[in-house]
């Protein structure tokens, strides 16, 4: 994560010298646009776009401080890398390309310019390595915290454009990667985060959790998969990526598509970093893997007619099967018992009123 290390170290400029006008021209000075669909990016009323003959996918997240992500441990511009990253992140599960993105921001007095160059610092370096065109966005204050708004353009094929419905009985249901790594890199940031408080002068104890942390700060899109299935002529029925949490986003596709599951437990792809590290916070491996959420893989379903081409694809487990409706979504442990799917992955509005 070397390229994410801050670069305004002693500053502190009060945002109130440059006002909103020059704080946009100022973060958005020497944007360079990559795309031809790019016809107008950031300096008038709105971009321009021209997408000819492509579909035009948009996706749009909001951020708010203290409910998606606490500044105690998240480096400014680990933030903007993850909020751009995430946003690019719906654009692959839709088997789509992000081209362009715009970014809304609220902040309260106590942020400087300096923080804030920090968090476009890691938005144009996600921009920079996934090739995206920063076209837009907009600055206002806040009175609690910082606010970050990101709204990703996209485009995509129309006859390769993939559903969360589009799920048949008897297909295979696939994931990318490995899961659970992401929520016990929060977890470790909290439990750092409480040693702190008890003991402000006790310093993180971080070492040997490179790769848990790597995956909560700074989540990579799976863009490469797009690649590997068009090199392959492989269509996925139905995708997802799992940022609630892989039974959440499993019950997303089974309810679209009108469809039940077998997700059994022993194809769960688990790192072992990540099995032993639950096991020392008490946690059982499958639960975290299936509820932790944030991990930004792919989940999705093929026809069995393709299972050989997955088969042979680095990084993919078929972790299960698509049944009919009324057989419901179902666990199969290891042990062969059958236990109902549930949602325990992230929901903000659900967080939020249980620490009313």
């Amino acid at each position: 994560m070397n390229e994410l290390n801050d670069t305004n170290q002693g500053k502190h400029t009060p945002l109130t010298e440059l006002g909103e006008f020059g704080l946009i021209e100022h973060l958005t000075k020497g944007l360079k646009n990559r795309h031809a669909s790019t016809v107008k990016g950031v300096g008038d009323d709105a971009a321009v776009l021209d997408y000819q003959d492509k579909m035009v996918l948009v996706s749009t997240d909001l951020l708010v401080e203290g409910v998606h992500f606490d500044l105690t441990y998240m480096p400014l511009k680990h933030l903007g890398y993850k909020a751009a990253a995430v946003n690019i992140s719906d654009m692959v599960a839709m088997n789509g390309v992000a081209k362009q993105i715009t970014v809304s921001i609220a902040v309260s007095s106590r942020f400087t310019l300096e923080a804030i160059e920090e968090l476009y610092a890691g938005i144009k370096l996600a921009c920079e390595r996934y090739q995206v065109d920063l076209v837009g966005g907009d600055t206002t204050s806040s009175v609690s915290g910082l606010f970050i708004s990101i709204t990703v353009i996209g485009e995509g094929e129309k006859e390769r454009i993939v559903y969360r419905n589009g799920a048949k009985e008897n297909d295979l249901l696939c994931v990318t990667g490995d899961l659970g790594a992401a929520y016990l890199g929060l977890l470790v940031l909290e439990r750092e985060k409480q040693a702190f408080k008890a003991n402000p002068n006790m310093q993180p104890e971080l070492e040997g959790y490179d790769y848990v942390l790597e995956r909560q700060l700074k989540p990579e899109p799976r863009t490469d998969i797009i690649d590997l299935f068009r090199k392959n002529n492989l269509l996925p029925t139905s995708m997802i990526d799992i940022s609630d949490g892989p039974a959440s986003e499993i019950l997303h596709i089974c309810r679209q598509s009108e469809v039940g599951c077998n997700l059994y437990e022993e194809k769960i792809p688990i790192d072992q970093t990540v099995f032993h590290l639950a096991l020392d916070f008490h946690i059982d491996p499958t639960t975290c893997a299936l509820s932790g959420g944030e991990d930004y893989e792919i989940l999705f379903t093929i026809s069995q007619k393709d299972f050989e081409l997955v088969n042979n694809m680095p990084g993919i487990s078929v972790i299960g099967h698509i049944t009919d409706q009324n057989s419901g979504v179902n666990l199969i442990t290891r042990s062969g018992a059958s236990v109902p799917i549930t949602a325990q992955g992230w929901d903000a509005l659900l967080r939020k009123e249980k620490e009313k």
